[in-house]
Order: structure tokens, then C-alpha cells, then sequence
């Protein structure tokens, strides 16, 4: 059985559109494709192609395994209109399209999205009648050379190279239908409030019913906690939880939670939720999560796959990926430079397991004053909006190693945009305005130092001279004694092909890429990540580390894992390594 894409806002009746597809790769010049395209095109019955969605056409899975830079491509299925849908709301659903999304049904256009990562639904009641067929068309557009969009690790070029690997471009996540009631729920905010023990709940609705009732009914190991109130978007409910069983690494404590919406006592809508109950807070320097002072043990992910890219092969690749860092000794995960589906998240959920949520925001002029910076607020909101549930998110990063100020005040702006915006949406965590290099305005600092020798690695971390180590002190105001944490370090480079060269540099090497020189051999390899980390032990005012990375990726070989997640060293070692924590840590 397909799993539903939104595990916290789940409804029974719902029909998948993922599986074979047609398409199209307009090779035009991008100018062109960007103009209104032949009635030939849009109202298709079919390409010559096929593909499967949802992945991308650059992919092995996908069955196109397409090797060239995409700047347009079509998609086209037929999709039945289930009769008994009649009187509903026809919800079309797209979990991520990159970048730009046009739809089509019989060839006129009926909705569109900017934003590679995050969903988008089209109400495509009016265009469609209950029990007749429709030729669905997608058109998909991007450009990762004007710097007008964020892209993450994605190579602009034909080639992979260093740490940029190849595209996801189209349709990528999964593509549905579901019928909805015009008093259905749109979306629910939940946020756990330790000091009166509520459950405080947002709802919004399609639209308010006259005579419409919410019954909110959540269970926890017997125990039952219930409210029932009116219909009113953007009213916020307290729902009394007492004895609460909070989440945490180690105690995944899940609420499962039903909301049902009512209209003069027939139900309309129902929907099936869960929720962590868990605080997080900064107290003199510390990270606390529900009041303990907690360590953090992270390891930098970046969600590629050998024969998909950016999409996972299936849902079990997900937990696989999350039990494989916990088996390593980590507590969390940086996912870094993508947004991870929502499937991951709920696993993440389940398994306890911390998650720092971030933008694909490589890729974007951030010192550009327009459209890039429009592109990415708008895309970063709908991040934070679809993720601010999940109990394992306790850290959002909106942008990655800003470094290059060709204009200053634009560039500060845009990381003041980006943390005021998190902030407005979700108070609730801290916000690192950017991993490493250059911070304007943070709830945490975040360093990023790849030096590979433990000794010297130990002494740049903290000085006489300069305090805590900063990346770029030059070009951002003081540290003010924020959280501080060493998020990207380590990225040893270990490649059994490539031994007999050692010595070579990353930059001399860029078939197997990595960090500084490779050890000379394996015992030298445990022995530079352990020194790493214990100096990261040792030092009372770091609260926490990110080490590069989970697995190899395409050319880049710094993984603790291979590329297809088989294993490269000694896991219980490696788990030894990375286990352990500063003697201050509750957590």
C-alpha cells in the first residue's frame, strides 16, 4: 500500500498519480521556453516519452536517465475523476515541483507554483466533472545560471564536480488527487505550552460553516484528552494535557490526534495528526530541550541517492537512512542544502531523532535586491509552514556560507528577512540565519572549520587573542554569547579506490573529493576523527557539532557510509567516537 505524503494531516480517501507519465524536453533556447508554447504542446494527449513519477528525468528510476542540463520540460497522464467524488472539492496535490510549475487540464491552465521544494494543491473543481477522464499536463522550468532561484547542491553544469552533484529537475515528490468538503480543514498549528500544560491548536479552514463544530480528540497510552469548539480560522484552541509524556531522543513519546469537523452534526471532514510534546529554549549559552541541557551530536545529510538524486527510492530508504546515523552515534541530523520530504520528517519523529531544517539556498544571488530575494522568502515560508509540527525540527536555517558581500547592506538585509520571517511564523525555535561564515542577526552561532589536524584543529577553536573561533569577524557584529556550535567539520576524505595516490589534495583530485589530504591509512583515519572530536568535547562553550558527512556523494568521498549506504569502517568504533558527550550534557 502507497503511504499518504502528509503523515500529519492524513485522510483516508485519497487516489496517487505517481507511476508512468509521458514527457517532453523542449531543446530549445531558454528564452523561448519561457514564451507561450504551441496549443500542440499544452493540450497533448501523450509524448513519445515515458517516464516514472516521481523521478526526476536526470534519474536512473525515473527510466529516462536524461545526461544534460534541463531548462523545460513537459509531463503529461491521463487522470479519472472518481464518481464518488461528486460535491466535493477536487484537491490536485504536488509534493515538490523544481522550479517553476504550470498546470493544465484539457489544455487550459488552472494553477501554478514557483518553488522547487515546497508543495502546492489546485483546486481543480470547476475544470472537472465527477466520472470523466481528463489529460493532465505539467510544465516544468528552471535556471540554475541567472542565480534567480535557489538550488541547493545541484551542479549548473553538464558534470558533477567537487561538491556539486547532478540535477532534480520536474516533478519529485509524489503526485495526488483527494476530495475535500468546502468546510474542510486547510491546516493546523499545534504548539506545546509547558507552562499551562495546553495543547494550543490553530486551525484553518477552505471556509467557515455557519453552523460548523471542530472535535479534537488526542490518545496517548489510554489516556484520552478531547475539545470540541466552533469553526473559526485563526482562533486558537488550549487543549489540557495533564501528566505529559514529552519527546526526546531515547523517549519518541507520539500523541496521535483526530480532528473532525462537523456542519449541523453531519461530518464533513477528518483528519488524522500527531504531535511531540517538547520545548526548546537557550538558557546562558546552552541548548535545552524540555529544561535539560542537551549535547548535540549531528551528522551533515544531504538526502542524495545513487539512482534518484534528490528523491529517496522508497520510504524504507528514509528510516534507512535515519537508523544508519544512529547506529554511527549521532543524535540528529543537519539536513543540509534540501528539503527533506515529509515522510522522512514523521520517521525522524518516530525514532527521536533531531533535525536542523534547512533551504537549498546554494544556488540564489543573495545580493541581489529582487527577484532572488522574492523567490527566496516566499519559497523559505512554505518550508517553515509545512514543517512546523514536526517535534524533531528544533533548529531552522534559512541560508548556508554566505561569504561573498559584493553589496553589504543587501546581503545583511536578506539574512534579517529571513530570521524576522522564521520568527513571525514560529517563535517557538531558534533560528541560525546561516550556517557558518557570516551571521547579521542569530539565535545561534554556527561555525564551519575543515582543519584536518586535531592539534591545530583544538587551538584555532578557542585563542587568547581572538576568543571563539569565527569564521569571518571582519564582516559580522560580535558574538554576544550565543549557542555555539561547529556545524560542518571533519569531511576526511576515505576512498580505497584512490589510496595508492595519497598525498593529493582535494583541489588536485576531483574524481574522489574531500577535505585536506587523506590520512595515510585506516588507523590514521580513526585516530584524526577522534582527536577532531574530543577537542570538540572538551570545550565547554560549544554545544554541539555537525561532522561532514552520512555517506560518499557522487565524487565526493568523505562518508561514513558509501554511496549506495553500505558500510566503509568499523561502525562500532565509529559509534564509540561519536557516542560520547561533554560531562555538562543531561541530553
Amino acid at each position: 500500500m502507497m503511504e499518504y505524503p502528509r503523515p500529519q494531516f492524513e485522510r483516508q480517501e485519497w487516489v496517487s498519480l505517481d507511476g508512468e507519465w509521458t514527457y517532453h524536453i523542449v531543446r530549445r533556447a531558454f528564452f523561448q521556453n519561457m514564451q507561450n508554447d504551441t496549443e500542440e504542446n499544452i493540450c497533448s494527449s501523450g509524448f513519445p516519452d515515458r517516464i516514472i513519477v516521481p523521478f526526476a528525468p536526470e534519474t536512473k528510476l525515473s527510466g529516462a536517465d536524461e545526461k544534460e542540463i534541463i531548462r523545460c520540460v513537459f509531463y503529461h497522464r491521463k487522470i479519472q475523476i472518481p464518481s464518488k467524488w461528486s460535491g466535493k472539492r477536487i484537491m490536485l496535490h504536488f509534493e515538490a515541483v523544481f522550479y517553476h510549475a504550470e498546470i493544465y487540464i484539457n489544455g487550459k491552465p488552472v494553477g501554478f507554483h514557483d518553488g522547487g521544494s515546497t508543495p502546492f494543491a489546485v483546486d481543480i473543481t470547476s475544470h472537472v466533472h465527477c466520472g470523466q477522464e481528463y489529460d493532465l499536463v505539467v510544465k516544468a522550468t528552471a535556471d540554475l545560471s541567472d542565480g534567480s532561484i535557489p538550488s541547493g547542491k545541484q551542479s549548473s553544469f553538464i558534470q558533477s564536480y567537487a561538491c556539486f552533484y547532478q540535477r532534480t529537475t520536474g516533478i519529485w515528490q509524489s503526485v495526488w488527487m483527494e476530495p475535500v468538503d468546502r468546510y474542510s480543514l486547510k491546516s493546523v498549528r499545534m504548539v506545546w505550552s509547558e507552562e499551562d500544560g495546553n495543547l494550543v491548536i490553530t486551525p484553518e479552514y477552505l471556509a467557515e460553516a455557519p453552523e460548523g463544530l471542530l472535535s479534537i480528540r488526542a490518545v496517548r497510552g489510554g489516556r484520552v484528552y478531547q475539545r470540541t469548539a466552533k469553526t473559526r480560522s485563526g482562533l486558537p484552541l488550549a487543549l489540557h494535557i495533564d501528566q505529559p509524556e514529552l519527546w526526546e531522543p531515547g523517549h519518541p513519546n507520539l500523541y496521535d490526534i483526530e480532528f473532525t469537523v462537523a456542519v449541523r452534526g453531519e461530518v464533513v471532514d477528518r483528519v488524522s495528526s500527531y504531535i511531540g510534546l517538547r520545548t526548546v529554549s537557550i538558557e546562558g549559552g546552552c541548548f535545552l530541550l524540555n529544561g535539560k541541557k542537551l549535547y548535540q551530536r549531528l551528522v551533515l545529510d544531504q538526502g542524495f541517492y545513487p539512482e534518484s538524486n534528490w528523491t529517496a527510492p522508497s520510504d524504507q530508504s528514509l528510516v534507512m537512512d535515519i537508523e544508519l546515523s544512529m547506529k554511527a552515534g549521532f543524535n540528529g541530523a543537519r539536513l543540509h542544502q534540501k528539503v527533506f520530504s515529509e515522510r522522512y520528517l514523521y520517521h525522524a519523529d518516530r525514532l527521536g531523532y533531531l533535525v536542523w531544517g534547512e533551504s537549498p539556498s546554494w544556488g540564489l544571488d543573495y545580493n541581489s535586491p529582487g527577484l532572488p530575494a522574492r523567490n527566496f522568502l516566499s519559497e523559505w515560508r512554505e518550508i517553515v509552514e509545512r514543517d512546523i509540527n514536526h517535534p524533531c525540527i528544533i533548529v531552522w536555517t534559512p541560508l548556508n556560507e554566505t561569504y561573498l558581500r559584493a553589496f553589504p547592506l543587501v546581503h545583511c538585509r536578506l539574512h534579517q528577512d529571513a530570521y524576522e520571517l522564521t520568527k513571525a511564523i514560529d517563535p517557538s525555535r531558534p533560528v541560525n540565519d546561516a550556517s557558518g561564515y557570516i551571521h547579521c542577526r542569530t539565535d545561534i552561532w554556527t561555525v564551519h572549520l575543515y582543519e584536518q589536524d586535531p592539534e591545530r584543529f583544538d587551538s584555532i577553536l578557542t585563542s587568547p587573542e581572538s576568543g571563539v573561533y569565527r569564521c569571518y569577524p571582519e564582516s559580522e557584529p560580535p558574538y554576544e554569547g550565543q549557542p555555539y556550535f561547529v556545524d560542518e567539520f571533519g569531511g576526511i576524505k576515505w576512498d580505497p579506490e584512490t589510496q595508492g595516490s595519497e598525498g593529493l589534495s582535494f583541489s588536485q583530485n576531483m574524481d574522489s573529493w574531500g577535505y585536506g589530504q587523506s590520512p595515510r591509512d585506516i588507523e590514521a583515519f580513526y585516530a584524526r576523527l577522534e582527536g577532531l572530536v574530543d577537542a570538540l568535547i572538551a570545550k565547554r562553550h560549544v554545544s554541539g557539532y555537525c561532522y561532514t558527512q552520512l555517506t560518499d556523494v557522487e565524487q565526493e568521498k568523505n562518508g561514513l557510509y558509501y554511496y549506495d549506504r553500505s558500510v566503509k569502517f568499523d561502525m562500532d568504533r565509529i559509534r564509540r567516537i561519536f557516542s560520547r558527550k561533554p560531562d555538562w550534557a543531561e541530553i
